[in-house]
């Protein structure tokens, strides 16, 4: 249907994308009040919080190594509805944590579904040369749909309650679908199959050194971001009470939030447009080790005067996300045709497993250290993300030395 017009193709599905992320940040974005409301701990809320990525990580590598033996474009369709039909029910029948726990990770299913099955439904149909650019702007769009979903959830929780927020999350997730359903035809041939084995066997992907150094990377990227955006909203909530404050310049700390997050986007269009110049590798390695510095020290900075920290937090939301493109570029590029597929569900297994750790081990930290009204304690819960970053580059020098 778009097939001549690459432009607009990667246009509609990142659309459906950000749709498809509605309900991505919802109970993060509200944790201050599932806190209030159902006397969570931090670690319980770290908990809810990761389990949407467990949710994720137990059925991506099904869901995206698939892919290699037929069209993604139905898996993702009925990923959304899915993903849909959690969202709703969390509004009706979650109550505490026991009962909101397997709605979170069906709803992390859904994802499994359709951020990763989406880029492979999308690289499917994309020409050689705008298979780079595609990667890029896609992955891009994994930003904006998780910052919308902060500003969705807390405006709509503001004014209608948390209840009005997952529900409306969900028929926007639905509409993902229904917006990929119309946009997309079938595709004329199946993916290329594997010459041997079988396409849920991830073992040769496995052997791939480039490709695993690159997963293995983004995997390190992704216990720093995801722990970052589950408690951005929390984490200024204290820092603002701090200040004596409950917003900066008229926006509420859902609204701030949003605004950092959105900083991902073009954060990350610009790293995958300098990793083709500098070099992948390289851009890769001086943006880890430079946002888990800035990691080190932020979490100290609350009490900081105001200015001063949003120019540290501001700095941060450009670095954690400035090599998301590259990361993710390297591996798709990297992969074998037929087993592109198996590449890129070892991707998202890895990232989105340290995306379900991450917010655990933060709230976990976060309990230890003295609570979330301690300024040591956010300090050595984001120095833990900083932590995890630095590994990346590691493990990007080991691998290709081996494969070289």
């Amino acid at each position: 249907m778009l097939r001549d017009r690459p432009g607009l193709l990667v246009a509609l599905l990142c659309l459906a994308q950000v749709l498809g992320m509605a309900g991505n940040a919802t109970f993060p974005a509200l944790i201050p009040t599932f806190r209030l409301d159902w006397g969570l701990a931090n670690a319980e809320a770290g908990w809810l919080g990761g389990l949407y990525y467990a949710g994720y990580v137990a059925a991506v590598p099904l869901l995206v190594a698939i892919t290699d033996a037929r069209d993604a474009r139905g898996i993702y369709v009925a990923s959304s509805l899915l993903g849909s039909l959690a969202l709703v029910a969390f509004a009706f029948l979650a109550h505490d944590f026991w009962s909101a726990l397997p709605l979170r990770l069906l709803s992390g299913v859904g994802l499994a579904g359709t951020y990763m099955v989406g880029l492979r439904l999308l690289s499917d149909r994309l020409p050689a040369d705008w298979q780079s650019r595609g990667v890029g702007w896609y992955t891009a769009h994994f930003s904006i749909g998780a910052s919308l979903s902060v500003l969705l959830a807390g405006e709509i929780a503001r004014r209608l309650g948390w209840p009005a927020a997952f529900w409306i999350a969900g028929l926007l997730t639905a509409a993902s679908g229904f917006l990929v359903l119309l946009v997309t035809r079938p595709l004329a041939t199946r993916p290329s199959r594997p010459r041997q084995g079988h396409p849920l066997d991830l073992r040769p992907a496995l052997r791939n050194r480039p490709a695993l150094g690159y997963n293995l990377a983004y995997a390190c990227h992704v216990w720093e971001l995801f722990g970052f955006r589950a408690w951005l909203v929390a984490f200024l909530v204290f820092a603002l009470a701090l200040q004596g404050r409950d917003g900066l310049f008229g926006a509420s700390a859902t609204q701030l939030a949003t605004l950092l997050l959105l900083l991902g986007m073009p954060a990350s269009v610009a790293g995958s447009y300098l990793a083709e110049r500098v070099g992948r590798r390289r851009l890769v390695t001086l943006v880890l080790c430079a946002s888990a510095a800035l990691a080190a020290g932020l979490g100290f900075a609350a009490a900081a005067p105001v200015g001063l920290l949003l120019v540290l937090l501001v700095a941060y939301s450009l670095l954690v996300m400035a090599d998301s493109g590259a990361l993710t570029g390297g591996a798709v590029l990297l992969a074998e045709p037929e087993r592109k597929g198996a590449t890129m569900a070892v991707h998202a297994l890895l990232g989105f497993a340290a995306a379900f750790v991450s917010p655990v081990v933060f709230g976990q930290v976060l309990d230890l250290a003295g609570g979330d009204r301690s300024s040591t304690a956010w300090g050595l819960a984001f120095a833990v993300l900083g932590a995890g970053a630095i590994v990346g580059p590691l493990f990007l020098k080991a691998l290709s030395r081996r494969a070289g």
